[in-house]
């Protein structure tokens, strides 16, 4: 029984592998190759461009193999370099590669002719060519493109509006790029790193590389709800990038308490409830809704608003509610502090009260009325035991 087990754990490997052996694709390749990936390239005259190479072996034994350039224009410079450093031969090993590099320094008076420079690698018996076309352009034109992810933001007067703008450096040539931001009257704005905090007026972005850097956009708290647009322009020498962006501010009420003509005092009497004209103002830019009013008072006092609170107040405008106060029937005659609040989702404003509290008249009458009856008997004490 194990033996046929075994029998057929066999059948089923030998199955897999040839199956496997089927799907792997024959190795028909075999010599020596040179190779690059940009075998055709424009180089700007009085410049110094590197064409990237590789010498493969396919299947062959170890060999040396030595390198040349032919095709060469007069005046022109043609290095092959291996490892940084100039090569005059080269030995892949089986079924590996060598990287190689064609170093070309061009004349600024060259002409804009074509030319087609042979790279040969040479061995006993084996031997490979590249030919690699090289035309000659002037320098184009920086290019440069700015955009941004988020170009409309939305918040409050007192937010700060951050934006990511992409740079790109659409030319053949490194560029330092400055930027400016055209804002609203009054509006902060600010660059800095994509990732930091330092401040940047302008970055240097490599040939067909992007960067991306950060706007800081700050309005004044006064600023009234609207849309607002803000301009960006990118500039590398010739080269001139823009975007629009835009901040859409809504607005905010902002409280305000004082007595009626603007009086932050009022008089009470202990034990006596009294009325205190309260005025709310909103002078924000944006209305004030479901606004509650409270109060802080000395322990033993009640304070309560007629009405409770208010529901709509629009910027600009006042409301005026009552603030009916009872000090305690102990409290002293004197000065005391209370503290009004409105508070609207949020926004809060408060003032100090002073309340002078002063007795009531009817101990007043009453402390007369007891000084009276105290004079009326010393005056009779006095004239009873007097005739003695």
């Amino acid at each position: 029984m194990r033996a046929l087990d075994a029998a057929r754990l066999a059948f089923a490997l030998l199955l897999l592998s040839s199956t496997a052996y089927a799907a792997e694709p024959a190795q028909d390749i075999k010599g020596l190759y040179l190779m690059t990936d940009y075998p055709a390239v424009t180089v700007r005259p009085g410049t110094t461009t590197n064409v990237s190479l590789r010498l493969h072996d396919y299947g062959l034994a170890p060999a040396r193999y030595q390198l040349s350039v032919s095709g060469v224009p007069s005046g022109w410079s043609a290095t092959l370099l291996g490892g940084g450093q100039p090569v005059g031969a080269a030995m892949p090993a089986p079924d590996g590669s060598v990287a190689l590099q064609l170093r070309l320094d061009i004349p600024a008076t060259s002409d804009l002719t074509a030319h087609t420079l042979t790279v040969k690698a040479e061995g006993q018996g084996t031997n490979a060519e590249l030919p690699i076309a090289v035309s000659l352009a002037k320098e184009l034109p920086a290019k440069l493109s700015v955009k941004s992810g988020l170009p409309s933001l939305r918040g409050s007067p007192k937010s700060n509006f951050d934006y990511t703008l992409s740079i790109k450096n659409d030319s053949g040539r490194n560029v330092v790029a400055s930027f400016a931001a055209d804002a609203p009257a009054n509006f902060e704005t600010s660059f800095t790193e994509a990732y930091g905090t330092q401040e940047l007026s302008s970055i240097p972005i490599d040939a067909g590389q992007s960067k991306d850097v950060k706007l800081k956009v700050r309005p004044p708290s006064s600023t009234a709800a609207g849309h607002f647009p803000v301009k960006v322009t990118v500039k590398a020498g010739d080269a001139l990038a823009s975007t629009e962006l835009a901040l859409d501010v809504v607005g905010e009420p902002q409280l305000q308490i004082s007595g009626r003509d603007g009086l932050l005092s009022a008089r009470a009497v202990a034990g006596k409830q009294s009325s205190i004209p309260i005025v709310v103002s909103n002078n924000g830019t944006a209305p004030a809704e479901n606004i509650s009013l409270a109060a802080t008072a000395p322990n033993g006092w009640k304070v309560t608003f007629e009405p409770a609170s208010i529901d709509h107040l629009v910027p600009g405008k006042d409301s005026e509610v009552q603030a009916l106060l009872t000090p305690s029937d102990k409290s002293l005659a004197g000065d005391y502090q209370a503290n009004i609040r409105a508070t609207s989702r949020g926004e809060t404003a408060s003032s100090q009260f002073r309340i002078t509290v002063g007795t009531s008249t009817v101990w007043g009458m009453a402390g007369a009325g007891v000084i009276g009856v105290a004079l009326l008997l010393m005056l009779g004490a006095v004239a009873r035991f007097g005739r003695r």
